[in-house]
């Protein structure tokens, strides 16, 4: 893990989900994964977006900051089907699902609309690969 993500990790841990710089008032999710390949147990903290209809679903944007490849917790967590997460104070289950298609395009709209970052990275990877939007729905 890096230093950056562990910095900001910890802060989320010590601030009840919240953290400050460049994601403060953003909402942030915490990812827990497991190494397809090597079975290491990894943490990668990125912003989310709440579904509108449910209240139990989050989606999470594998966009890397506009990189041109998919980051390791995507292929980690698709492999896998599912994963824990940590939402402000809570953890809990997740099933894992690949959102394609026009639920695709009209989740990850939105979040460029609350936050143009993304849209940014959206054309950062144009032509190169389209930024995947993953469901993450609580399991009981």
């Amino acid at each position: 893990m890096s230093d950056w993500n562990a910095g900001i990790i910890a802060e989320f841990r010590a601030n009840e989900g919240r953290v400050g710089g460049q994601f403060e008032g953003a909402p942030m999710v915490l990812l827990h994964h497991r190494g397809r390949k090597s079975g290491a147990e990894y943490v990668a903290p990125t912003m989310y977006l709440r579904s509108e209809t449910d209240p139990d679903v989050i989606y999470v944007f594998a966009s890397k900051g506009g990189a041109p490849a998919n980051p390791d917790w995507y292929r980690n967590l698709t492999a896998a089907g599912e994963a824990t997460v940590e939402v402000g104070i809570e953890t809990y289950q997740v099933k894992v699902t690949d959102v394609t298609g026009a639920d695709r395009d009209r989740i990850y709209a939105e979040q460029a609309r609350r936050y143009p970052g993304f849209a940014e990275y959206e054309r950062r990877t144009a032509g190169v690969r389209t930024i995947p939007v993953l469901e993450l729905s609580r399991t009981p």
